[in-house]
């Protein structure tokens, strides 16, 4: 189970580990979940060629938080519905970062037809350098929120930590040279007793997941026992922790600097994740993946839209492949083509509309949108080198 709070990096590390899965022929199921109700994780699990190759290994749940009444109900489905017509070896789980982790270890604590070993936290270093001191505010937070009988998203990070089984610092690259030590030491207070590993860029060998044991049930039983009667509370709410998510869904493209003045004047820290496909004006025949955790952002090509290979007079395909895709571009509702902006938001409940609100104000005008269909150049100053996301 990849658990970790918005942006830890679950699925860039269940992308390469099911990279690797089908690389090594070993066989493995999928379960993803996204509290958003654009599952944009699972369309990134699902583009893959393992997935597309055979889809029954993979189940998506969305719209709704896996730790959650509804998610518990759906997630006993859906690993019913693969095991049924299938035998892994293995079963991974992403959940949502806003999922906490005891009740899907209470339910596996008592289902016999699969074993749970691994309960991975993945703690993003960035994050905790920026927003506590590399790791130094976290427990001051969390004991304030405990002397006001306050529950927000500090307790649902300490709490995943607490839970797990190991503890993987993500991001590690990015933080100041020579910090990591310092976060992994006040994070191992929160639980000396698991172990830590630094990972960049989800690099996990898939065969040390099957020299794990058991999930030691015995060590949070305590844990359980004070927290039963607090989750109880939460387990009907589909947005718990105070979040709030917000979905942005428009066929134009974004007006590339005022996205990036938006980003700059209006993104803060209680804005946790916003992820998404979208295009900008400027770079009108790729297919793009926003994704913002805490502080960060990047820009992530994934693909070509079919509009844009048509209208490129170098496109390199035949003519047949070209009226094929014609045939696809006719049976769009957008505008545009195939080319759209799909992305969700989640932040706290008082700060997310106005991130929102600046975002769908960066999308082109109408005035804007003749300028560009004559060829006007808007101002971009996104950088020029984005990353692929390969399998």
């Amino acid at each position: 189970m990849l658990n970790g709070f918005l942006g830890s990096g679950k699925t860039t590390l269940f992308r390469k580990l099911l990279a690797q899965s089908k690389k090594k022929e070993i066989p493995i199921c999928a379960i993803v979940n996204d509290m958003s109700e654009l599952d944009v994780d699972g369309e990134l699990i699902g583009g893959m060629s393992i997935v597309e190759e055979n889809e029954q290994i993979m189940e998506s749940i969305h719209s709704c938080v896996l730790s959650s009444k509804q998610g518990i109900k759906k997630l006993d489905l859906a690993l019913n519905k693969l095991i049924s017509r299938q035998e892994p070896e293995l079963i991974i789980i992403e959940t949502s970062g806003s999922c906490h982790p005891m009740p899907l270890i209470e339910y596996f604590k008592n289902k016999n037809q699969v074993k749970l070993t691994g309960v991975f936290a993945l703690v993003d270093s960035l994050m905790l350098s920026h927003d506590y001191e590399y790791g130094k505010g976290l427990i001051p937070a969390m004991q304030k929120n405990m002397a006001e009988s306050k529950r927000d998203t500090v307790n649902l990070l300490v709490e995943q930590i607490l839970f797990c089984s190991h503890l993987l610092l993500t991001k590690s690259d990015r933080i100041e040279e020579g910090k990591l030590p310092t976060i992994a030491g006040y994070v191992q207070q929160i639980n000396p007793y698991v172990s830590t590993h630094s990972v960049q860029f989800g690099k996990l060998t898939i065969e040390s997941l099957f020299d794990l044991e058991e999930y030691n049930y015995h060590k949070v039983s305590k844990l359980v026992t004070e927290l039963k009667p607090v989750l109880e509370e939460e387990e009907d709410k589909d947005r718990p922790y105070d979040l709030a998510t917000r979905v942005i869904k428009d066929d134009r493209p974004f007006h590339p600097q005022r996205l990036w003045d938006a980003c700059h004047n209006y993104l803060d820290k209680r804005i946790y994740r916003s992820k998404g496909f979208f295009w900008l004006c400027t770079r009108d025949k790729h297919s793009l993946l926003w994704n913002q955790a805490a502080g960060s952002i990047s820009l992530e090509l994934i693909g070509s839209w079919r509009a844009g290979v048509v209208e490129d007079e170098d496109h390199g395909i035949s003519d047949f492949e070209i009226e094929q895709l014609k045939e696809l571009l006719a049976k769009e509702t957008g505008r545009f083509g195939d080319r759209h902006c799909d992305l969700t938001v989640i932040g706290g409940k008082g700060q997310v509309d106005r991130f929102t609100d600046a975002l769908k104000a960066c999308f082109l005008t109408d005035e804007e949108l003749d300028l560009w269909k004559n060829g006007y150049q808007f101002p971009d100053p996104w950088p020029k080198k984005l990353v692929k996301v390969v399998s």
